[in-house]
């Protein structure tokens, strides 16, 4: 059985022995390698374990549990919410939530939440099993178009990689869109197209955009700068990626 990696986030003591206990005594496969007591340590842990699941707690002194996954630069885990409050519902499910669970918790309901995250959690590796094959088959290629393949939550869909004109991010989604207007949603994060794009002459912009080179028409002055792009979509550069951005342009047009 493949353990998930897992991460508590709770700022009641009580809250956190008693999900960590449920969690021993019914679903073996968590393997909890973290508790932690507020957002700003949870924010440290997650970026050092890099864990594949989260039990996240919103009403918390401080930061909420909302305001942790806003400012992580990607949300590359699943999470469930455990919370004693019943009016955050429609809030949590924007980040693509596998279940928002109701303390005390309920054990049958927390058996389903795990199995439905196990779920998720497989077929992003299936996925990118997938997505790794046929990149590298691209590569072999040679003289043939580079394809790539999307997982959605029906199947998978394979695309041509020149035909993509920039990856946005939406939570734990990536939404694809090309030059025919067509727009795909990926179940998978943006942080991984960043790392299977990187030799395709892709280039992540901001936190939100990954940029097709070749797709790019006009780049604007400004504190970190805006490039259009073929499709006349204007897509923001954060001050940080601005050097690397730069960089990259000048190898790929060489200017």
């Amino acid at each position: 059985m493949n353990k998930i990696k897992t991460i508590l986030v709770d700022d009641e003591p009580r809250g956190l022995t008693s999900l960590q206990k449920l969690l021993q005594l019914n679903c073996p496969e968590v393997d909890v390698v973290f508790c932690c007591s507020s957002a700003e340590e949870a924010k440290e842990k997650i970026g050092l374990l890099q864990p594949q699941l989260i039990f996240l707690d919103i009403a918390m002194p401080g930061k909420t549990g909302f305001d942790l996954l806003r400012e992580l630069p990607e949300i590359n885990f699943e999470i469930i919410f455990v919370t004693a409050h019943n009016n955050y519902m429609v809030q949590a499910f924007h980040f693509s939530a596998v279940d928002y669970l109701l303390k005390p918790v309920d054990d049958d309901l927390l058996v389903e939440a795990v199995k439905r995250a196990g779920k998720r959690i497989e077929e992003k590796k299936d996925g990118h099993q997938v997505e790794t094959l046929l990149h590298n088959m691209g590569h072999k290629a040679g003289s043939q178009k580079m394809k790539l393949c999307i997982p959605s939550i029906k199947g998978f869909q394979v695309v041509e990689i020149h035909e993509i004109i920039y990856c946005e991010a939406s939570s734990n989604y990536t939404n694809f869109h090309f030059t025919n207007r067509a727009v795909i949603c990926a179940s998978k994060p943006i942080h991984d197209y960043e790392e299977l794009l990187e030799d395709c002459n892709f280039i992540r912009t901001h936190k939100s955009f990954l940029v097709n080179l070749e797709h790019v028409k006009e780049y604007l002055r400004g504190e970190g700068g805006t490039l259009v792009l073929s499709n006349n979509q204007e897509v923001e550069v954060s001050r940080r990626k601005k050097d690397m951005l730069m960089t990259k342009m000048k190898a790929y047009y060489k200017f």
